[in-house]
């Protein structure tokens, strides 16, 4: 099944280098791993090797394929732009890769992304534009299958956390609800709960977690 969401992701490749990078972008394998506290990666070294080649990895997190597939496609773009800025030398992010700064905005906003900006990540958040949901349309990229690994979320947005009421995988425990403290990121949203009062940094933004009362 995972093998759908493989190809078109390679095949997204394809067509987004085509589109907006005129081809230059050499060949990177692409992955889909668990990494619930972000929707992607790009490793700066050259972590894979096939036969005496060796390749940078993007990774797309297996725990958010359930987005719309723009939005997939959208992280793919991301990571290509950080992979493009790579090889030309463009420095686009500080903060051990934690910051992305303006010259990540201009690359990626010239490339079919809406950019915006939030505090400690930079200019970070992306968004799908029209032109580049026209791009897919065109290309007849789609999501193949309904697929998403169940892993905890809670690192990344509202109202994924665990109610109590589930156990592993959300099948019914008939357990006591346990009393947790629910902590989150003022600045990115990043959220997890605790079962006693603790002080935790939050590693996208190097700001620490707020506790939210209920």
């Amino acid at each position: 099944m995972l093998k759908n969401m493989q190809e078109t992701l390679e095949y997204g490749f394809e067509v987004l280098n085509k589109v907006y990078f005129g081809n230059g972008l050499p060949p990177v394998v692409i992955t889909i791993m668990s990494n619930p506290r972000t929707y992607g990666h790009f490793t700066i070294g050259k972590v894979w090797k096939a036969e005496e080649n060796h390749y940078n990895e993007i990774n797309i997190s297996a725990e958010h394929l359930d987005r719309n597939m723009e939005n997939v496609m959208a992280t793919l773009q991301h990571e290509l732009i950080h992979f493009y800025c790579q090889l030309q030398g463009i420095a686009d992010t500080s903060q051990n890769g934690r910051y992305h700064n303006k010259n990540f905005k201009r690359e990626a906003e010239a490339r079919g992304l809406k950019i915006s900006y939030a505090k400690y990540i930079g200019y970070s958040v992306t968004e799908p534009t029209e032109g580049f949901i026209k791009t897919l349309e065109e290309h007849g990229i789609e999501k193949p299958i309904n697929i998403n690994r169940d892993g905890i979320k809670e690192f990344i947005g509202k109202g994924t956390g665990d109610d109590g009421k589930n156990g592993k995988n959300g099948v019914q425990t008939g357990k006591k609800k346990t009393s947790t403290r629910k902590y989150q990121c003022p600045s990115c949203g990043n959220s997890f709960r605790a079962t006693k009062d603790i002080r935790v940094l939050c590693m996208e933004c190097n700001r620490q977690f707020e506790k939210i009362e209920k």
